[in-house]
């Protein structure tokens, strides 16, 4: 029997790795040739990173990373991949340019989605484990790899988005049907808004008025 791993007491959902699910980010990487288009797809079983050529529909690299790959994100420069390890509490940084994991960042329990400010200089990552009493929100400093703050929050949180002028950080607290909205200039709350039943993920309107 293939194995599952999953998080029942920790989460609503349930991550199956048998099922090989997959998220996939997309980045344009301008090179004297020209634009080329890449898809960078997680794959949670076998604990790698697939990269499509999208002009093509081919896969031209696989990257190890860490234990069950989830969330992905590109920076806006496309020099950097931000790839979230749901079982190895940590993050994978790949390098565009060679196809390699560059950085490992040690994050909270759990993490689950991952979201890069517009300027690129910060990447915001929830910690979603609900065994422990709050969840929190990692944020990471793009230039260094390292942490600069962790952000108490509701329990389970999982999907995060930054609104298009960079202002705004909102997440969905899954266990607790609540929206925080984070401050990106002081990484603080400053509110938090009441949603339904298992709010998972979040999305934003380009011109940053409205939040899904």
């Amino acid at each position: 029997m293939d194995e599952i791993k999953c998080d029942k007491a920790r989460r609503g959902h349930v991550l199956i790795k048998a099922l090989g699910i997959t998220v996939l980010a997309f980045v344009m990487l301008v090179s004297i040739a020209g634009a080329a288009p890449f898809a960078y797809i997680t794959n949670g079983w076998d604990d790698t990173v697939s990269i499509i050529d999208t002009s093509t529909n081919t896969v031209t690299a696989t990257v190890p990373v860490g234990d069950s790959p989830f969330g992905v994100a590109v920076t806006p420069d496309g020099k950097k991949v931000y790839v979230v390890n749901s079982d190895s509490n940590n993050v994978s940084v790949i390098d565009t340019s060679t196809n390699t994991v560059t950085a490992t960042v040690n994050v909270g329990n759990f993490p689950w989605g991952v979201a890069v400010t517009p300027d690129g200089n910060k990447v915001y990552v929830t910690n979603g484990a609900v065994s422990d009493d709050h969840g929190t929100v990692s944020v990471i400093d793009t230039a260094t790899n390292t942490i600069i703050t962790k952000v108490n929050v509701e329990v389970s949180p999982t999907g995060v988005v930054v609104t298009p002028d960079g202002k705004k950080v909102y997440l969905a607290n899954e266990f607790k049907e609540t929206v925080s909205v984070i401050d990106t200039a002081t990484n603080t709350v400053i509110t938090k808004v009441n949603v339904g039943v298992l709010p998972s993920e979040v999305t934003v309107t380009s011109d940053g008025k409205k939040v899904y």
